[in-house]
């Protein structure tokens, strides 16, 4: 859509970064699809949310979650965020 001259302009920020996004999505899909493979780097999984990424937990009933990993420390009361990824 984007390389057929379409009127940008008139999208939201929102509505440009989501079209974005699923031309990201499609590329993502045709790689998968013309390598025969099912995993792709940094596989988007949410159009609305493209930062998310699946977190294999490997525990019964639920093998893969979605969201962020934190490690968190609490020392006298006060919770401090150690590590994000």
């Amino acid at each position: 859509m984007l390389d057929e001259g379409a009127k940008l302009e008139k999208l939201t920020k929102k509505e440009k970064e989501m079209i974005i996004t699923i031309e990201k999505v499609y590329e993502q899909q045709l790689e998968m699809y013309e390598n025969k493979t099912n995993t792709v780097e940094n596989r988007i999984v949410s159009v609305t949310q493209p930062h998310i990424r699946p977190i294999v937990r490997g525990k019964a009933g639920k093998a893969v979650e979605f969201g962020a990993k934190i490690s968190a420390s609490n020392v006298n009361g006060y919770v401090y965020l150690t590590k994000l990824s």
